[in-house]
């Protein structure tokens, strides 16, 4: 049997729990119905024997304890609902009861938000994970040491798991079925939960609204600008020079302010605004790729790809 440990902590998202619960359990079912016995023990851990979700609106019974759960073989992290950093500070006492079951072979995936408190823990460090794209720059400001690859729907590394925005955890969910059943059975949950199986990119969902979370007003300044002139051919001095910076020290600031580079951040603006063009409007690709300020489909196309995951085209047909 596999022990499966969720945790029914402070201010997650009751579905992600449910879900979580209800996916295990059905996934045992088809187990038995093809004459295999039940694979997963399930049970709920909290803080509390009682815990309060929506101001009192629903109640979760935990199974179990934290300082009663020895051993488990896989835990659940739910995602979070409001400010990720102060759930993550609210929820930090379970924290070295994480740290210690991975030390003794459980394997821990975090869903949605829910990464951010594995970061927390330490037993992410120097590792890859991802999260909700809207929390991405968040994260790598508090976590510089976790290499966050938030492109991706679904990370799996050293028996340590995370998932992308919201429904994203349902994928999560799907590969963890499949890495201790089979693809079989795998495909059957998909099918019965109408998930769409093997999702591995969530680049096309992001809006990138740039990383504004800081205290640097003259760089808070120059993404105003840039996000104001990005039509407009300038050099990386010309911008510096505009806000009485040398060119290194204002790269150095915007690098450390943004995490991206100038030129990254001018590219990244650029595809957002063809990505509203092409959900919304009736111009051509080419027609919007000289809109943005490319000049050659190759290269506007190059780019594209990159930063959302897919092409124009691609785009287009899926969000018009």
């Amino acid at each position: 049997m596999i022990k499966i440990s969720i945790l029914a902590i402070r201010h997650v998202l009751l579905a992600s729990v449910s879900d979580s619960l209800q996916l295990f359990h059905k996934v045992n079912e088809f187990l038995k119905e093809s004459g295999k016995a039940p694979l997963f023990k399930i049970q709920l851990v909290g803080f509390s024997r009682e815990v309060d979700y929506e101001k009192g609106l629903f109640k979760i019974m935990p199974d179990a304890l934290f300082d009663e759960v020895k051993k488990t073989d896989l835990i659940i992290i739910p995602s979070f609902t409001g400010n990720v950093t102060t759930v993550t500070y609210l929820n930090k006492d379970c924290c070295v009861w994480l740290a210690d079951q991975y030390k003794r072979g459980a394997e821990i995936a975090g869903l949605c938000t829910g990464a951010f408190l594995m970061a927390f823990s330490g037993i992410l460090k120097g590792k890859q994970c991802t999260t909700h794209w809207a929390y991405a720059n968040e994260f790598r400001y508090y976590y510089p040491g976790i290499e966050l690859v938030d492109g991706k729907m679904i990370t799996d590394q050293d028996g340590l798991y995370s998932s992308g925005g919201s429904n994203a955890y349902w994928n999560l969910l799907l590969h963890l079925v499949e890495k201790y059943t089979n693809r079989e059975i795998a495909i059957r949950t998909a099918k019965y939960f109408v998930i769409d199986l093997d999702k591995d990119n969530q680049s096309p969902f992001i809006i990138f609204q740039g990383q504004k979370n800081h205290e640097d007003e003259v760089i808070l300044k120059a993404q105003k600008y840039l996000e104001q002139n990005y039509l407009q051919k300038y050099t990386v001095d010309q911008i510096a020079d505009k806000f009485n910076l040398t060119k290194r020290t204002f790269e150095r600031r915007f690098k450390k302010a943004t995490r991206n580079t100038v030129a990254e951040y001018i590219q990244r603006v650029k595809v957002e605004a063809a990505k509203k063009q092409l959900e919304s409007g009736r111009k051509s690709i080419n027609e919007i790729m000289f809109d943005v300020g490319y000049s050659d489909m190759q290269s506007f196309r190059g780019v594209f790809k990159k930063i959302t995951g897919t092409t124009p085209v691609d785009y287009r047909n899926k969000y018009h």
